[in-house]
């Protein structure tokens, strides 16, 4: 039976390796991809699949009505995987607003229209319909030195980021409670591999490398995160649409807990091995820690795991070579996204009075 989504946000760096995935996996499916092409959204992502007749590309903000109800209209969705949203938090303490009209006002609206196109009345719902909310651990806030986040784990963002997620989560959940509405959130940990925007963390440090720019570490660089490569996290999403119990939340995690330091000297030797013996740690540069920055994340994800079966593939330290390689196979990529909006908004990280380690 051909399967029909609607995949929000598809040309950022998730979404993109979703939509791959999923072309790669399965033959009887349509993805239509709904993205605004903001500055963090790249058709070159997708060049992969760009010709696929299996493949449609909506230019539109998920927040317009109009265009959202304009692809229901015209395709028989069953699935909503919502990765669309502002996601750097850097740029939500400089302009909350902006993430609160696409993570929160945008979500809303898609809950509306997929709510009045799945439908049956009397409080029901087709059975072969499912909207995924793709969110993140950053909503949980700041660990111990001890314990992980869970499902049960108290919501308690620190960030306009974070909580414009965690509200988009509760209007999800909300429309479960209230209507029945079929659901699923997913929360995960930071994600690494290709295509990821240069202005976040890894890629950020090689192409730092190759430039021999500053390398800027927020505080004393040892914020703790736990990692998981992109295409593990894509088959996490596809096992919870396919398998998961509706209504549910599931924790994704890598079991990679790893300071900012640990993933900074990792890529510097690296890359002083493999492509330049000049590239040394003289380039981290300590600044100012970031504002109500959270210590260290760690995800329990015991509940994909038992219930659905899902486990991570890729090993850490082989994703990371691989990653790496990407990037520096790929140099016109980084040089031709990096020539954009995110030169102009983070040009003063390279020698100017600003710095930003644009680690989420």
């Amino acid at each position: 039976m051909n399967r029909t989504y609607l995949v929000t946000g598809g040309a950022g760096f998730i979404g993109s390796n979703f939509i791959t995935y999923k072309f790669e996996s399965s033959k009887d499916i349509t993805i239509i991809n709904l993205d605004s092409l903001t500055y963090a959204g790249n058709l070159e992502n997708l060049d992969r699949i760009r010709e696929d007749t299996r493949y449609v590309f909506v230019q539109g903000d998920i927040s317009d009505p109009v265009t959202v109800r304009s692809i229901f209209n015209t395709y028989d969705i069953q699935y909503v995987v919502n990765f669309a949203a502002e996601s750097h938090v850097d740029r939500s303490i400089d302009s909350p607003e902006v993430f609160v009209k696409t993570n929160v006002v945008g979500t809303l609206n898609l809950l509306n229209i997929a709510k009045e196109y799945w439908s049956l009345g009397n409080g029901t719902f087709r059975e072969d319909v499912r909207f995924l909310q793709v969110s993140t651990d950053e909503v949980y806030g700041s660990l111990g030195t001890e314990g992980l986040f869970t499902e049960k784990t108290p919501l308690d963002p620190h960030s306009p980021y974070a909580a414009s997620k965690a509200s988009a989560d509760m209007l999800v959940k909300a429309y479960r409670d209230t209507y029945g509405f079929p659901m699923n959130i997913t929360r995960c940990s930071n994600n690494y591999g290709p295509y990821q925007f240069p202005e976040k963390f890894i890629p950020l440090i090689i192409n730092n490398c190759l430039t021999h720019k500053h390398i800027p570490v927020y505080g004393d660089g040892l914020q703790i995160r736990d990692w998981l490569h992109v295409k593990d996290h894509c088959r996490a999403l596809d096992m919870v649409l396919l398998r998961g119990k509706t209504g549910e939340i599931y924790n994704i995690g890598g079991q990679n807990e790893l300071t900012n330091m640990n993933i900074v000297q990792y890529i510097i030797e690296y890359m002083s091995k493999h492509v330049e013996s000049g590239i040394s740690k003289e380039l981290i540069t300590h600044v100012t820690d970031r504002k109500g920055h959270d210590r260290r994340y760690g995800i329990d994800s015991a509940k994909i795991r038992s219930t659905i079966g899902w486990e991570p593939e890729i090993d850490f330290e082989k994703g990371m070579k691989e990653t790496i390689d990407w990037y520096l196979s790929h140099r016109s990529w980084i040089n031709h996204v990096a020539s954009g909006e995110y030169q102009t908004y983070y040009g003063l990280m390279y020698g100017g009075k600003e710095e930003s380690n644009g680690e989420f």
